[in-house]
């Protein structure tokens, strides 16, 4: 036999050896990637830049702003928490709040909902299950429970976060929403790989036309279920990590990690430790992380906005719906904000776009007489879309 032919026939010999132990599980959407390998040599998106001075006078302001107030009250009426504690920052023309992240809204609206928010918490009647998104109501008691000192380092330490990500905010608002850059972007930010160029036309906007059928991230394999039904948020981060790292460290790790309390944990801490602990916010990945407002985000944004990120970042997003039965038909009770890991989409032919997750939540866990809910999940993108909607934050980490 010709020495060619035996190397052919063995490559093939090794393929097909290969073959079963390739992950599939129920995971049938979407080709397999390999979330470890490098496929993009050129930036994807900005990592962080540097702090301007003027970014520093605004971030002294806010604090400053804080601490004049010197101890607060958890105490104190919704209204008047959402109104200390709650306060905006501009930087380069985009506005970030303490506790709720990038937004378009004003300042005076943002309180308004938070206010609205938590006093609706506060009033609800009957009890929701939860299964461990901090809420708002939880969010500002937390900051007003924190010495003047301490919450003083917090806020400065989340503005700084916020403000060498900037850049992130206007491409992903450039690229998704069409809003032109601001003249001089380019050389004002080099994090964001723009070079020399200054124009708003610079970069094209996408449409989900020129992305493939479908396309994910993460090994079905690499799943888990919180093992505490406040345990959402460390069990996505484990997740998460679990698809950077191959390790997979443990729930309790994470939540220490998060701050995780019996309360649940905060979206702008998810943020946090995916920047601190993967390499997914790398600029030939996600670039830095952030928590943006997706209220005034249509659907077909929102679905161009994971289209992106799955096949230009080759990253998971951290997904931040509420948990109620219309936009999921596995719960078997309404339950309270969550976290999933975002990680794939299929276009799925003539049929509604499909986003691919994995759920952490499984209900039997906790009680034996509910219907299991399995974690890796390819379900209709618009109930998600709405789910995020009816949030009471309306964001997610991206």
């Amino acid at each position: 036999m010709p020495r060619a032919r035996k190397i052919a026939i063995g490559a093939f010999v090794a393929l097909l050896a290969a073959t079963p132990f390739i992950p599939r599980g129920s995971d049938t959407n979407g080709a397999l990637q390999p979330s470890g390998e490098p496929q993009a040599a050129e930036p994807a998106a900005p990592g962080p830049g540097a702090l301007t001075g003027a970014m520093r006078r605004e971030i002294d302001r806010v604090v400053s702003a804080g601490q004049r107030l010197g101890g607060v009250s958890a105490r104190l009426s919704p209204t008047q928490l959402a109104s200390d504690l709650v306060r905006c920052a501009e930087f380069d023309g985009q506005r970030y709040c303490l506790h709720t992240g990038w937004t378009t809204s004003t300042q005076a609206d943002v309180r308004a909902r938070v206010a609205t928010a938590t006093r609706s918490l506060a009033s609800r009647a009957a009890p929701v299950e939860t299964t461990g998104d901090l809420d708002l109501s939880d969010t500002l008691r937390r900051a007003a429970a924190l010495s003047p000192t301490e919450r003083a380092a917090s806020e400065r330490a989340e503005l700084t976060a916020a403000a060498r990500s900037v850049a992130k905010v206007w491409m992903l608002r450039h690229e998704i929403q069409g809003v032109p850059l601001p003249a001089g972007f380019g050389q004002a930010h080099p994090e964001a790989g723009l070079s020399a160029r200054t124009s708003s036309t610079s970069t094209r906007t996408k449409t989900a036309a020129d992305y493939p059928e479908h396309s994910r991230v993460l090994h079905p394999r690499e799943v888990a279920e919180q093992t505490r039904t406040y345990w959402c948020g460390p069990t996505t981060m484990q997740m998460i990590t679990w698809g950077w790292q191959n390790v997979r460290k443990t729930q309790g790790h994470w939540a220490r990690r998060l701050g995780t309390t019996t309360s649940g944990t905060a979206i702008t801490d998810m943020v946090r430790v995916v920047n601190q602990s993967t390499g997914y916010d790398q600029a030939s990945r996600a670039g830095t992380y952030i928590t943006l407002d997706i209220s005034d985000w249509s659907f077909r944004k929102w679905a161009l906005l994971n289209m992106r990120h799955i096949v230009d970042y080759r990253a998971p997003l951290v997904l931040h719906p509420i948990l109620l039965k219309k936009y999921y038909p596995y719960l078997d009770d309404d339950a309270s904000g969550h976290f999933q890991v975002g990680r794939g989409y299929d276009k799925n032919g003539a049929g509604p776009l499909k986003i691919g997750y994995f759920e952490p939540w499984n209900q039997q866990r906790f009680d034996p007489s509910e219907p299991y809910i399995g974690r890796v999940q390819w379900r209709d993108a618009y109930r998600s879309y709405r789910a995020n909607e009816a949030h009471f934050q309306h964001n997610i980490g991206v």
